[in-house]
């Protein structure tokens, strides 16, 4: 009897030891599930990304040199040209302008003006020539009789002294008849319409303007037949295949670009990356609406395409790119993944993996790209820290790893 007892007695203490020990079980809290990521080592860059534009390196605006009529151009879009050698425009005197009732009888009646103004002149000069005759007549006749002792000095210096004002009088009249003349003519000019200028421009000089280098024409102002003044532009000519590209990066990206900074061309059409690299930022920035409205401060640059034109077919002028520029890079890189950081008490943090729970250890951050970040002291390589720690994560709360990550991405 004795002996039934005790057997009893142990079974139930190890039941009751068994439902005490599940029930503690039971009250524990379940392990997190986390995703833990391996620290690794490995090459990291840190780049900028932009849109940008293709544009031809070197262009020339040909423009009109004088005011007349442009004749329909020679040339059209995409058509090669050779330097001195194409004609890439035709201009000819410009056709007058048509008088409305009220110009064209101030016009007339000017012309009547000066018609009677040429009238007086002619009889001015009339005057005046038969004025000089009379005292040239008298000047012979005095000196005639001053060779014969007749007549005193003094009157022969005034018959001189006449005949040179006479003289003088006569090329002044006929001056003024040629200066009336010219008003005439320029006064019955101003009646000519487009008629009159038809009569004559066979007859008139047109300036032929000839390719001031050999290229492509990239753009044109106008294709047909029209009246442009000095200045206007006509063309643009250049070569397609000598391109460069513009980037309105900015401007807080804009400072860590140097000139010589790499950079990648992708999604330009092509199945291949193009190299490029920056050859000049402008010193000043420009204001820019985004599509959201914000105010953005824009800086520009522009990228020398590295790769040869054969490897690059179909870019042309002012197409759309996309620009990933490298600022940063190194071989070996301690880092683990962006989604692992957090602040606290104003200092980069994660949770590392140790004997199943979660250690909070703060880390020395220094670039970040993407979503890698370099690590400069906190971690070594080989630990693993959890990624996108949510609330329910803390220092020494049990973790169950729900993927471990040992490669780069």
């Amino acid at each position: 009897m004795t002996v039934h007892l005790s057997v009893r007695t142990v079974s139930l203490s190890v039941v009751a030891i068994l439902v005490l020990g599940g029930l503690v079980w039971a009250l524990l809290p379940a392990p997190v599930l986390v995703g833990l990521v391996a620290v690794q080592r490995g090459p990291l860059q840190v780049t900028v990304s932009a849109e940008g534009m293709t544009r031809v390196r070197n262009t020339w605006r040909v423009t009109a040199p004088v005011t007349g009529e442009a004749q329909r151009s020679p040339v059209h879009v995409g058509d090669a040209v050779r330097a001195g050698e194409t004609v890439l425009a035709v201009i000819q005197p410009a056709e007058p302008p048509f008088l409305d009732a009220r110009a064209r009888r101030l016009a007339e009646a000017s012309v009547t003006e000066a018609e009677a103004a040429v009238r007086l002149a002619e009889a001015n000069l009339s005057r005046a020539e038969s004025e000089l005759s009379h005292f040239e007549a008298e000047l012979d006749r005095s000196r005639a009789l001053a060779e014969r002792g007749t007549l005193a000095p003094t009157m022969l210096e005034d018959a001189e002294q006449a005949a040179l004002s006479a003289r003088a009088a006569r090329d002044v009249a006929q001056s003024d008849l040629e200066m009336r003349r010219a008003t005439l003519v320029r006064l019955e000019a101003q009646l000519e319409g487009p008629d009159a200028f038809a009569a004559d421009s066979a007859g008139s000089c047109c300036v032929e303007i000839r390719a001031p280098r050999t290229g492509v024409v990239l753009d044109l102002a106008d294709e047909s037949a029209r009246l442009v003044t000095a200045g206007d532009d006509l063309l643009t000519i250049g070569d397609p295949t000598d391109l460069e590209i513009r980037v309105d990066l900015l401007s807080n990206e804009a400072v860590g670009v140097t000139p010589g900074t790499p950079a990648r061309i992708e999604r330009w059409g092509g199945d291949t990356v193009l190299d490029a690299e920056v050859r000049q930022i402008e010193p000043s920035a420009f204001t820019r609406v985004s599509a959201l409205g914000i105010e953005e401060q824009r800086v520009p640059l522009v990228l020398d395409i590295l790769t040869p034109a054969e490897e690059r077919t179909g870019l042309g002028d002012r197409y759309r790119v996309y620009v990933t520029l490298i600022t940063w890079e190194a071989e070996s890189v301690l880092q683990v993944p962006q989604s692992a950081l957090f602040r606290a008490a104003g200092e980069w943090a994660l949770f590392v993996e140790q004997d199943g729970r979660a250690a909070q250890r703060s880390v020395e951050v220094g670039h970040m790209s993407g979503d890698r970040a370099e690590i400069l002291a906190g971690v070594d390589e080989g630990e693993r820290v959890i990624a996108y720690p949510g609330s329910s994560v803390e220092t020494g709360t049990r973790i169950e790893p729900r993927e471990i990550v040992t490669d780069r991405p």
